[in-house]
């Protein structure tokens, strides 16, 4: 299926008017060739973060897939055998050709190989209409010159991997810039990888197991080593199932069609997944969704290692979209764990983020609508022109700003740790969170909008900076709470508190000395009460408090010490024990008040709030 230009067409309901037009898929791309991981574009694209992600994939061309593929009798199979240098076929008609080392066949059907050829090559070459499907039962394919297995001409072709069978292709240490087939296992045709047997591929020359139409992996136990890219289907990449296992120069899973946006994309349905890559674990120059499977992502050499700026080596990366809907994903990446040039969509799975730079970041907006993400090591932890969090449970670790709504595209030459903030102009940028559980611990600023912010549900919980060059809460624009519960305790230099017009009202206080980490602070209400109480493990001075149990005008009481009450999320719980606790301020609530230091003002005032007793 293709659209009338090489542009996803889509409905902007999230960010509308973040950017105009008619968003090109990429703007260049490296060959599939290359070994720096560099081919997606790193151009900001407009997409709607809100999509589902079956409509997406229904945008996008669909498979070769059909059930009848898998449907074939053993006893029309045509069997050839591999003989060192040599092969042999039962075959009595002119199907299958031997000319040495090379097997050429030429017409749709089953072929059942076996046995070695340790300097020669499987060629199908079949222009008429029809499936060649390739049964592999213990075969040990070499090539010194090329590919071991190379698809130059079918309908569509297979590979059955026979039950219990365990086969291996490897190819030459290099191929001519010109060369159409440049894998172990190439298909210049659609190309589906099934079966219980097991596969092990070295691509030594460039990639592992490469398709210049789309590949289906359904089955089986695939081991790839490749000097590039381990797993590349051009116009799609669809993982369905089986246990993979890549090791790669380049990217790990690649599909790198540029010229078409319904094409370029890679599905992970089932299966299991680990990556080692230099470069990026799953790349796609338009769309990743992940719906299903368990993946594990080392890119870059990880999260420790030194970021190359000349190599991209995120762990999932979208030119367009990133979509989890479900599945175990764990990423130790040294770049962005989940990055799109668009959006990127979470409403399932389970995330467990570790990361040089950033944990989420996408383009135009990120949208959190379920599922489990834990953002254990990051620079930024989740970053977006356009922040939106409905359900989910999230937590985050950043040695900067733990949520960031800033706008523009970071590709490969993004500010990075230790460099100033490039989103440091406030514009139409937005911060939204409407449910579910956010927990953040930031070194910098812990939520961060160079536009607006709206907390009007779930419970967010921000143990902010300890420094006072940054603030727990760090809003340009307006700031509104119209429900939920909010907390967050940091540093006073740089602290705000929402508007003091919003909704539901706040408390911000300003301590008279910095409270170790383990301290509890706990706020009453004029009867007494305890309607908050919280055990920080930072160092922090200032608290901003907002939920339903705040009103507008009341008194409040905040003491230092005593003891939680209850489960506690963050270091949060609903009440708590007195006893040992000192008064230590009053607030009221809704009046937000230059703090202590006489500074900190912005999005709705500074903090304060409260005269010492």
């Amino acid at each position: 299926m293709r659209r009338p230009c090489s542009y996803k067409v889509l409905p902007f309901l999230l960010v509308a008017g973040l950017l105009g037009g008619c968003a090109a898929v990429n703007a260049s791309s490296g060959s599939s060739g290359t070994t720096d991981g560099s081919a997606s574009s790193s151009a900001s694209v407009d997409a709607d973060a809100t999509v589902a992600a079956a409509t997406l994939l229904a945008e996008n061309q669909a498979t070769h897939d059909d059930d009848s593929d898998y449907v074939w009798d053993d006893a029309d199979a045509i069997a050839i055998s591999l003989d060192g240098d040599t092969a042999s076929s039962d075959s009595d008609s002119d199907a299958v050709t031997i000319d040495g080392g090379v097997v050429t066949i030429t017409a749709a059907g089953t072929y059942t190989l076996s046995g070695t050829l340790s300097n020669g090559r499987v060629v199908v070459d079949s222009t008429g209409e029809g499936t060649v499907r390739l049964i592999l039962d213990g075969v040990d394919i070499s090539n010194s010159t090329g590919a071991a297995i190379e698809v130059t001409a079918a309908d569509e072709a297979m590979v059955v991997l026979a039950d219990g069978s365990a086969n291996i292709l490897s190819d030459t240490s290099s191929y001519a810039d010109t060369a159409e087939a440049n894998a172990a296992l190439y298909s210049a045709a659609d190309l589906t990888i099934t079966g219980e047997g097991s596969l092990v591929v070295s691509g030594n020359g460039n990639d592992g197991i490469a398709s210049a139409d789309g590949l289906i992996i359904h089955s089986g136990t695939i081991t790839v080593t490749a000097v590039d890219d381990g797993i590349r289907g051009k116009d799609y990449l669809v993982i369905d199932g089986g246990d993979i296992t890549v090791t790669s120069g380049g990217d790990g899973l690649k599909s790198d069609n540029n010229e078409d946006a319904a094409r370029g994309y890679i599905s992970v349905t089932a299966g299991t997944l680990d990556i080692t890559a230099v470069a990026d674990g799953l790349q796609a120059e338009t769309d990743v969704i992940v719906s299903g499977g368990t993946l594990t992502l080392e890119s870059g050499g990880g999260s420790a290692a030194t970021l190359d700026a000349d190599v991209s080596a995120k762990g999932l990366k979208g030119g367009v979209y990133v979509v989890v809907t479900g599945g175990t994903i764990t990423v130790d990446s040294a770049d962005d764990a989940l990055h799109s040039n668009g959006a990127i969509q979470v409403s399932g799975g389970t995330l467990d983020l570790a990361t040089g730079d950033d944990g989420v970041h996408a383009d135009s907006a990120l949208y959190i609508d379920g599922g489990t993400i834990a953002v254990t090591e990051s620079y930024e932890g989740l970053e977006s022109a356009s922040v939106t969090i409905n359900s989910g449970d999230i937590s985050v670790v950043a040695s900067d700003d733990g949520i960031n709504a800033g706008g523009g595209s970071d590709g490969t030459s993004e500010q990075g740790p230790g460099g100033a903030d490039q989103f440091s102009a406030s514009g139409d940028y937005s911060l939204t969170i409407s449910g579910g559980t956010v927990v953040v611990d930031a070194g910098g600023d812990g939520l961060d909008s160079n536009g607006t912010a709206t907390v009007s549900g779930g419970t967010t919980v921000v143990s902010g900076p300890t420094d006072n060059g940054n603030g727990a809460l760090d809003v340009d624009g307006t700031f509104e709470v119209t429900g939920g519960t909010l907390l967050a305790a940091g540093s006073t230099g740089m602290a705000v508190s929402p508007t003091d017009t919003s909704a539901q009202a706040s408390i911000a206080v300003a301590l008279d000395s910095v409270q170790d980490a383990g301290t509890v602070v706990q706020v009453t209400d004029s009867a007494g009460e305890v309607v908050a109480a919280f055990e920080s493990h930072k160092a922090f001075q200032s608290v901003v408090f907002s939920s339903a149990n705040i009103v507008d005008g009341e008194e409040y009481t905040v003491y230092v010490g005593g003891s939680l009450a209850g489960d506690a999320v963050g270091g949060l719980a609903a009440s708590g024990d007195l006893t040992g606790a000192t008064e230590s301020a009053t607030a009221t609530g809704g009046v937000a008040a230059t703090s202590s230091q006489g500074g900190g003002m912005g999005a709705g005032g500074g903090m304060g709030g409260g005269s010492r007793n």
